[in-house]
């Protein structure tokens, strides 16, 4: 097995996230509407979003030691605030050799304007319907047999087993409890930003790291 899958499953907790009006500016380029009204962000949301290309965020070997993370996003809003996210880890920059799928569904809450752009919102995600992991090669598996085997059945290559309200030491959750993130929203046309990961390997895991700057985006599927 190598040392990159069992970073990767060491790092995944910390590293788990429409198309508006347009107008002509005067060089008869189209440009985006800023929405700032959360009505009209929420309905403009509505639908399902992905990643461009491969995505890469930093991360950190056991050691200390910086590493390259590579994942690719799918992401659908629901009506009631509800949401689905899909999280494939790949081995690579290129998206050819997948390692695990994060499978999260839930709710998210709204706190109020972010100051990083205009529109911008403040965006708790809770994880309170759904938290799925698949491994996707026999190596993640094997790891997985070794670090979280009590409480599930034998992890297998393309077999989900759902984590949601256990204890699973690989990602920090303990049973009864709920996994949520502080992060943002910001809607330009048909792209949706979140939140640029943290460069030291912080989670959004308080108000204190929510993030302050955008991430590449998603967009509309």
């Amino acid at each position: 097995m190598s040392n990159g899958i069992r970073a990767s499953l060491v790092l995944l907790l910390a590293l788990i996230g429409p198309a508006g009006a347009a107008e002509q500016s005067s060089g008869n380029q189209p440009k985006a509407t800023v929405m700032e009204d959360i009505a009209d962000i929420k309905q403009a949301l509505l639908g399902n979003w992905e990643s461009i290309a491969p995505e890469i965020r930093p991360s950190k070997n056991p050691d200390g030691s910086l590493k390259p993370f590579y994942l690719k996003r799918t992401f659908r809003y629901l009506p009631s605030d509800r949401f689905e996210l899909d999280v494939v880890n790949f081995a690579d920059p290129y998206g050819a050799v997948p390692l695990v799928r994060i499978r999260i569904g839930g709710h998210m809450q709204w706190q109020g304007a972010h100051p990083i752009a205009p529109g911008a919102q403040k965006v708790d995600f809770l994880a309170d319907e759904t938290y799925e992991v698949t491994p996707l090669v026999q190596g993640f598996a094997d790891l997985l047999n070794k670090v979280a085997s009590v409480g599930y059945a034998p992890w297998a290559v393309n077999a989900p087993q759902s984590i949601f309200g256990k204890t699973f030491l690989p990602f920090g959750l303990k049973e009864g409890t709920n996994f949520m993130e502080y992060d943002l929203v910001y809607l330009r046309g048909d792209l949706l930003f979140w939140g640029a990961r943290n460069i030291d390997g912080r989670g959004f895991d308080t108000e204190q790291n929510r993030p302050t700057n955008l991430q590449i985006p998603l967009m509309r599927k």
